[in-house]
């Protein structure tokens, strides 16, 4: 973390502060510096004060893509905070593990429930890496390397270390791990059906009283002038009775794309109450599945150190591997 400066440890929380950047900060983009050290503040609130030239580095200004480095003063002028936002900073995490996976100097992957954001925001207070944080309080160092839903289980990776997190997310950028998901849909998938390879364009939907709503996904053509082109890869994985199990290997990665390329082909993710079948999701719901069936299965990546190529898988979680035995025909097998 930064070390305050210019301002006491107990100065108010709306005085001019100093800080210097640390190890674990340097060659971080100085919007990304900030939204880490003014826990709480909105992101809208973080870019405008660095727009507008209230944000100095070095005492000169300084755009929201700015890598800062090692020994930078980064000026931050007076940010008050809503006091919805200083109640939720009183009352901290509360410290949680994880299963994990692999855990070195470098990097540190999980397996993540289902139910729990992997950070706070969005009316989540907190999520996975705030209570790692609490549970670690020795940890210098502790970042997310990607993400996965509030509501998809499994592998999870966080970096340890500045390099490793920069190393990381470059190969997510430039689409170099493999990701691949099990998920549970209705009805008989076709085998022949490999790839799925349609523009998304995400939205919000409006809420109450003009209020932001939720985010959604959508399939939209091409020619659409916010569309992403996204690429599924599927393979059936086991016939299930009334569902099929599919293995999902996504090639972009789009907000909710695996739940829309699947929906989109007429076989809805089990348990998927944004863009899936609701009538049938109360029927699985008195069957005991109260959560959807998807699940990040595999990761693969070349480790940040030593470029050894690594391969991680987290088993189905007990509720789906349940659901999934109770539905096994006597002669099913893989496919």
């Amino acid at each position: 973390m930064a070390r305050i400066i210019g301002a006491g440890a107990g100065a108010a929380k709306a005085e001019v502060k100093t800080l210097e950047v640390g190890d674990d900060s340097a060659g971080q983009r100085l919007d990304n510096f900030l939204l880490r050290e003014l826990k709480g503040v909105p992101k809208t609130h973080v870019y405008r004060i660095i727009r507008s030239g209230e944000v100095r580095v070095n005492k000169g200004r300084a755009a929201a893509d700015t890598r800062v480095e090692l020994g930078d003063r980064v000026r931050v002028p007076p940010v008050r905070l809503p006091e919805r936002v200083l109640d939720t900073a009183a009352r901290p995490a509360p410290a949680r593990e994880f299963p994990v996976l692999m855990e070195d100097e470098q990097l540190l992957v999980i397996a993540k429930p289902a139910g729990v954001a992997v950070h706070g925001g969005s009316g989540v207070s907190f999520g996975v890496i705030e209570q790692l944080r609490q549970a670690r309080p020795q940890a210098r160092f502790l970042e997310l390397v990607h993400r996965l839903d509030r509501e998809t289980s499994g592998v999870l990776v966080l970096a340890k270390k500045r390099s490793a997190l920069t190393r990381l997310q470059d190969q997510f950028r430039g689409r170099e791990t493999g990701k691949t998901y099990l998920a549970l849909v209705a009805g008989a998938w076709p085998a022949t059906r490999k790839v799925i390879d349609l523009p998304l364009h995400k939205y919000l939907v409006a809420g109450e009283d003009g209020a932001a709503g939720e985010r959604r996904v959508k399939v939209v053509g091409s020619d659409h002038p916010e569309a992403k082109r996204s690429i599924t890869l599927v393979r059936v994985a086991r016939r299930l009775g009334a569902f099929t199990l599919l293995e999902v290997t996504i090639k972009t990665g789009r907000t909710h794309q695996i739940r829309v390329h699947l929906a989109s082909q007429g076989h809805p993710i089990a348990g998927d109450d944004k863009y899936g079948d609701f009538e049938l999701n109360r029927s699985l719901q008195r069957q005991g599945l109260r959560r959807m069936f998807l699940h990040a299965w595999r990761l693969q990546f070349r480790h940040p150190a030593t470029g050894e190529p690594v391969q991680l898988e987290a088993p189905l979680p007990t509720e789906l591997q349940q659901f999934a035995d109770r539905h096994a025909q006597p002669t099913a097998s893989p496919v």
